[in-house]
């Protein structure tokens, strides 16, 4: 299997502060890679760091997506590359609508103008796999809606826009049992229409259990500190962060 996304001794920060000291991780095409570790660690600006976030700036190593280096890539750039980031906490934003805003990221993406009737179809076929209500495409993105549905939104844009590589930074916090039933069937969905990889960044292992995972990986004061098979996500339910980054001394 090829690798798509090689991250070589990768170091980034914000205002100043490094944040990650020294990243290496390979994800390869197709594969569901697990990134967990403490409050702190770094998880969210990795994430942030690959779909090239200004907020965080990159001080060394690489990041290789399909053999080519886009570190210093826009992130506007990377998602046209096939990137696609999850927000832990999706802004609002008042004045563009929740389908207006996916149908002008598909036509970017594309480069191709998507006919109303077209877009409308296969919106609506998208919306009942995450049991949203239509009326949903022509609200503003976000604005008044619960967490759930921010969440929902966020997935709905996952399985339109069908990227290659989907980094989910914390899409299962705050969740109830019900909403994260309905986003990891969401997930599902995406594993199987488009096989594309996942980065999936958590706490917590719910929106897990449905999926097959090749590789968990356990973050700590900006490091990779194990890397290792599903079953260390047991290991992690079980005894906590705190014995796995000891072992590391």
């Amino acid at each position: 299997m090829a690798n798509l996304l090689e991250i070589k001794g990768l170091k980034a920060g914000i205002e100043g502060k490094e944040i990650l000291h020294g990243i290496d991780l390979t994800v390869g095409e197709g594969e569901t890679h697990v990134i967990m570790g403490p409050n702190g660690a770094g998880k969210s600006t990795l994430g942030s760091a690959i779909a090239g976030d200004p907020s965080y700036i990159k001080t060394g190593g690489k990041i290789l997506l399909d053999g080519e280096d886009v570190t210093e890539y826009t992130a506007d750039k990377i998602a046209k590359k096939g990137v696609f980031l999850s927000f832990q906490n999706p802004i609002e934003v008042p004045g563009i609508t929740l389908g207006n805003f996916i149908r002008t990221a598909l036509e970017l993406k594309t480069g191709e103008r998507i006919k109303l009737w077209d877009f409308k179809k296969q919106l609506s076929s998208v919306m009942k796999v995450l049991q949203m209500d239509e009326s949903y495409a022509d609200r503003d993105l976000n604005v008044g809606f619960s967490g759930g549905e921010k969440k929902k939104a966020e997935i709905l844009q996952l399985l339109m826009l069908k990227p290659k590589l989907a980094i989910l930074d914390e899409t299962d916090s705050g969740l109830d049992v019900d909403a994260v039933r309905v986003v990891s069937q969401g997930v599902e969905e995406y594993k199987k229409q488009v096989g594309g990889a996942l980065i999936i960044i958590t706490h917590s292992t719910r929106i897990l259990e449905n999926l097959t995972i090749d590789k968990v990986h356990v973050l700590a004061d900006g490091k990779i500190v194990r890397d290792g098979e599903p079953e260390l996500i047991d290991e992690i339910n079980a005894g906590g962060f705190e014995r796995i980054i000891a072992q590391k001394d």
